[in-house]
């Protein structure tokens, strides 16, 4: 199939192209390569892509750019592109959240909507950060659980998982929402946890840790998610699902792993950072039943590749 990918050169976008590559899908995969990290970072995501006959790559904004011949005779779409990042979402910055998160999703949306050759499925990479601050007695979440973003960027992937969900009801565009549990692996973004812990005991740094470590998280690795979206390609059913990791550990036990995987740490406790969760937890009971959703990758298996990566790449 020629299958579209938006985000291609970011974390999950890069693994996912790539997979669909090697089953023998043609990708064009599209990316603005926004400033939120170094486009050089994004550029390594990319490398084996590049060499690829199947792989090709357009470089535009799909919140102004015209998207029809971009699209076009692509059967399935995979919406990975977004401005992430809780705790950057504040304050002036919001308004590039919404151009990123929002307007970018509907007009990708519109553009689906209207094509005469009707696509099998639109893929949208929604968050846990839909649920918000879910008390410990409302665990693990279920799709039918309360959202209530706790943040901006959580407030922008809820409207955007709505807009899908619109869409697919009235006018029949067959989305599926993938709601990720913090998801980590090789190519993790910088601003990331595991990545900033990891550089930091390599280097022999303090690690910032934010809180006391005893919130929770329910933690996925990259490759699990790629499976999920792989899945939600093929199922009949779409709608909303939660894609977990299996598992659900403190961040002070992340660290013990950790300091297992990588070496003695040091640690610098901080106070809470604004539009932090306590916990999250996913009830993957629907990824399961109708998309044969099982993870795979434990946390500590995880970890190391993850560790061998950056040790690799830095």
């Amino acid at each position: 199939m020629r299958i579209a990918v938006t985000g291609v050169a970011g974390f999950v976008g890069s693994h996912l192209a790539e997979r669909l590559v090697s089953l023998g899908h043609e990708v064009v995969g599209i990316d603005r390569f926004t400033d939120y990290y170094a486009r050089a970072i994004k550029e390594r995501n990319l490398a084996r892509l590049r060499d690829e006959a199947r792989f090709s790559l357009v470089e535009a904004d799909i919140a102004t750019c015209e998207l029809a011949p971009i699209l076009e005779g692509a059967e399935v779409v995979f919406h990975q592109a977004a401005q992430p990042g809780v705790r950057a979402s504040w304050g002036q910055s919001f308004g590039g959240y919404l151009h990123d998160n929002v307007l970018a999703t509907q007009r990708l949306l519109e553009a689906l909507k209207s094509r005469k050759d009707p696509i099998r499925r639109l893929v949208y990479a929604s968050s846990s950060s839909v649920y918000g601050n879910t008390e410990e007695r409302e665990l693990p979440t279920r799709e039918s659980s309360p959202t209530k973003p706790y943040s901006p960027y959580g407030v922008t992937k809820l409207a955007g998982e709505h807009l899908c969900e619109l869409y697919r009801m009235n006018l029949g565009v067959p989305t599926t929402s993938l709601r990720y549990f913090t998801v980590y692996g090789p190519r993790q973004r910088p601003d990331m946890a595991f990545h900033r812990f990891i550089t930091a005991a390599r280097r022999g740094e303090p690690i910032p840790l934010y809180g006391d470590g005893e919130q929770t998280r329910d933690f996925t690795f990259i490759a699990d998610a790629v499976d999920a979206n792989l899945a939600a390609m093929e199922a009949a059913e779409g709608g909303v699902f939660n894609i977990g990791g299996g598992s659900r550990v403190t961040v002070n036990e992340v660290l013990a792993t950790l300091g297992e995987v990588v070496g003695p740490l040091r640690i610098d406790r901080r106070e809470r950072q604004l539009g932090d969760v306590h916990h999250t937890w996913a009830d993957a009971t629907r990824a399961r039943t109708l998309l044969g959703y099982a993870p795979k990758v434990s946390l500590r298996e995880g970890l190391r590749a993850e560790a061998a990566w950056l040790a690799e790449v830095s």
